[in-house]
């Protein structure tokens, strides 16, 4: 499976859910275009949960279409954002080095308005994991780490963060309780591993609880493998909080 660069994704009017009629959010509320699916099965649990998907440089959520069946979490909404820049037929969060911060800080403003959108309509933080790939995982990390409420879980696939000194400053005492999963392949060619390796051990060092795992990929995810792990991992997260 690539996770590659696709066209443009116009929201798609509102939530909704056959199971569950608290939802009620028009996505023209949202300050990016988002595509929304619902996959949510009344019997599996009281409410739904809903999961935040970032994409990557060049992709738009299209990129991602294969998630929720490939998760096949029935607990699970989802919300796929695209990102408010341009980059060719895709989108990016930020532009390339050096020049980061200035699009990082922005993003993470936006991210920080959808997050209250999204508890209006029916998904508090509390039910809401948020899922980066490549540069969705450094806005994971950025924003995530400083977000004042803890998530039910933090996903940062083929990624890495801008300034870990600054995360493990500026970090909420909700996300040092929070969930955290970083993944990242031994062959990536386009973010080495070798850098995230250094950078999760020095922000599991500053306190910031990380689970880590690494597959042997290139810049992509896996069907075999990574996917049932980070659908187990989610469920295991859904599961504890149901019996907290």
């Amino acid at each position: 499976m690539s996770v590659s660069g696709a066209g443009r994704i116009e929201a798609r009017g509102i939530f909704s859910s056959n199971s569950y009629k608290v939802i009620s959010m028009d996505l023209k509320l949202l300050p990016l275009q988002a595509t929304f699916r619902s996959t949510f099965q009344k019997q599996s649990t009281s409410k739904p949960y809903l999961m935040i998907v970032l994409h990557g440089r060049g992709d738009s959520p299209s990129g991602f279409a294969f998630l929720p069946d490939g998760l096949a979490i029935p607990q699970l909404d989802y919300l796929m954002l695209q990102a408010p820049d341009p980059y060719f037929d895709g989108f990016s969060w930020y532009e390339l080095p050096p020049n980061q911060l200035p699009g990082v800080l922005r993003s993470r403003k936006l991210l920080e308005t959808v997050l209250t959108q999204t508890a209006r309509a029916g998904y508090p933080p509390d039910r809401t994991f948020l899922f980066g790939f490549s540069q969705g995982c450094l806005m994971t990390l950025e924003f995530g780490a400083r977000y004042p409420h803890r998530l039910a879980g933090y996903l940062g696939i083929s990624g890495y963060a801008l300034d870990t000194d600054l995360i493990l400053r500026e970090m909420s005492s909700e996300a040092q309780n929070g969930d955290w999963l970083v993944i990242h392949g031994t062959h990536d060619g386009v973010l080495p591993v070798e850098r995230t390796r250094e950078q999760v051990k020095a922000l599991q060092a500053g306190g910031l609880p990380i689970e880590y795992r690494e597959f042997e990929k290139d810049h992509t995810i896996l069907d075999e493998g990574e996917i049932p792990f980070i659908s187990e991992w989610v469920q295991r997260r859904i599961k504890a909080a149901s019996k907290a």
